[in-house]
């Protein structure tokens, strides 16, 4: 897969260089290329952004430099891409929304600032490559890069290859629907807390069973919105 992010703060994505998703980097199974959009500018200042027509607080960033850098990344590219543009304006970023994506040969992250891109470019980008445009949640934040590493883990991570053992992607939070049951390891007594007895009885059905209570209860009582009504 590869993955390209737009930002003016190319430098935090360095972190995209540890861990499971750096080393899926080295392997080759994740291209990810990150982009400075103060580098597609044309003056002196490296201007990014400005007043909004019709007035308001705040600034927002022109299109000039957002048009520049992705006809140079849909140039470049194998395939059509999906441009996911972070938005307290978009969608809700599920497990599913994660999954969907996984599958992708190609995603753009471009990630805004201030009060947002100009609405010009989620047109043109739609000219180019499929755009979504997504939120972590109903909060806002300073700016695109802190949703965007976080999609791009949840997506990366679900990539073939990127995660050792693939089976303990099956069993997690929200791939079924439900949260995921507890979960517990050496020693078997630790500071007067004991693991439950059932699963150290090696009875597997009766594991199983217990998990998928567990998975029951603490979605009933953390996220009822989860459950059927």
């Amino acid at each position: 897969m590869r993955i390209d992010v737009v930002s003016i703060f190319p430098e935090f994505f360095d972190v995209l260089e540890v861990s499971l998703l750096g080393k899926a980097r080295g392997r080759g199974i994740l291209d990810i290329r990150v982009h400075d959009l103060r580098a597609h500018t044309h003056d002196r200042h490296r201007t990014v952004d400005d007043t909004p027509y019709g007035g308001g607080a705040g600034m927002v960033m022109k299109p000039e430099p957002w048009g520049d850098v992705l006809d140079e990344v849909a140039t470049d590219a194998a395939s059509r891409p999906i441009f996911v543009f972070p938005s307290p304006a978009g969608e809700r970023f599920t497990q599913a929304t994660a999954r969907e994506l996984s599958s992708a040969p190609h995603l753009v992250f471009g990630c805004g600032r201030y009060e947002g891109i100009d609405e010009r470019v989620f047109a043109y980008a739609a000219t180019l490559g499929d755009v979504r445009l997504v939120s972590l949640g109903d909060y806002v934040l300073n700016g695109g890069e802190v949703a965007a590493m976080a999609m791009i883990e949840a997506i990366g991570r679900l990539v073939p290859g990127v995660v050792g053992n693939p089976e303990s992607l099956v069993e997690e939070s929200h791939e079924d629907g439900l949260l995921e049951y507890p979960s517990y390891t050496k020693p078997a007594s630790w500071r007067g807390y004991d693991v439950p007895e059932i699963l150290r009885s090696g009875d597997h059905g009766k594991v199983a069973q217990w998990r998928r209570g567990q998975q029951l209860e603490r979605t009933r009582e953390r996220r009822p919105d989860l459950l059927p009504d």
